[in-house]
């Protein structure tokens, strides 16, 4: 039996179609976080409000005691902190999410919603992640409405617990929360809802929220920056319409952080670097 050789030629091709993916791929991978920043401008806000949302940490590691992440916070220095669920992870252990809440609580105005995760490890260890939140005077919003003043400007924030809640707690009926959430808004005030899931954009429109603020996809996981958004997002399948970024409907704005979620993946990112989303009213 002959061994199969490869020629001079084929060999160099191999070489140059190895290289050039290299160069292709390796770049993609870099997963350092970064700062997104955007700016809304509404005629409900008087004086300027910055909002830093944060998603899917899934207990991944910034920095010793996640100061990379704190840091990054401090520096953007805002008015709000909102935790748009899937902080906490159901496989990682909890002590990188808990030295970040302990990072920020008493320090900003935090508000919490749950993500898909928060449920998936079974009751104990749901009970055991509230608690925590509980025990840091964390709010966590229910199908709650809290009204704000920023800066003296007149803003309502609802929230709500992500679709899986059933799973640990049967009385917590995603439909009814955003009923009692809509029941509870002021329509002079400037409308936020806080909600893990972005594939309910149609349930924020009908309930005209000014803004919606989400995160789940994980910016489509893979993205070809100017040609792919995304290219897998739970719950919304290949190609997902709202995979990461800014999305308008009628009168609703709808901002969908990439989250922050590394370690905790099997499949890495690519060209979808995590991030910490700043939002400035206007």
């Amino acid at each position: 039996m002959k061994l199969f050789k490869l020629t001079r030629k084929q060999i160099y091709t191999r070489i140059i179609v190895l290289t050039v993916l290299a160069a292709l791929i390796l770049p993609g991978l870099y997963n350092k976080l970064k700062v997104v920043n955007y700016t809304l401008e509404s005629d409900k806000i008087d004086t300027p409000v910055r909002i830093a949302l944060i998603t899917d940490l899934h207990s991944c590691r910034y920095g010793d005691h996640e100061s990379e992440l704190l840091s990054a916070i401090d520096e953007a220095a805002p008015d709000l902190v909102l935790l748009g669920g899937d902080i906490f992870d159901d496989i990682l252990p909890d002590d990188n999410t808990v030295d970040f809440l302990n990072g920020i609580a008493g320090r900003y105005t935090v508000y919490y919603v749950t993500g898909n995760h928060e449920f998936w490890g079974g009751v104990d260890q749901y009970q055991e992640q509230m608690s925590v939140l509980s025990d840091l005077g964390i709010p966590r919003l229910q199908g709650d409405v809290v009204s704000l003043d920023i800066n003296g400007n007149d803003i309502c924030l609802a929230g709500v617990d992500d679709y899986d809640s059933h799973l640990v707690d049967s009385d917590l009926i995603l439909e009814n929360q955003f009923v009692d959430a809509y029941l509870s808004l002021n329509a002079s005030s400037y409308n936020i809802i806080l909600s893990h899931r972005p594939e309910y954009m149609d349930t924020y429109t009908a309930h005209n929220y000014d803004l919606a603020l989400c995160g789940h996809a994980h910016g489509g996981q893979w993205r070809i920056p100017g040609i792919l958004n995304g290219l897998y997002a739970p719950n919304q399948g290949l190609f997902p319409k709202y995979a990461g970024g800014l999305y308008e409907e009628e009168n609703t704005t709808m901002i969908v952080s990439r989250g922050l979620a590394r370690e905790s993946t099997r499949i890495p990112r690519l060209y979808n670097r995590p991030e910490l989303v700043i939002i400035d009213l206007t």
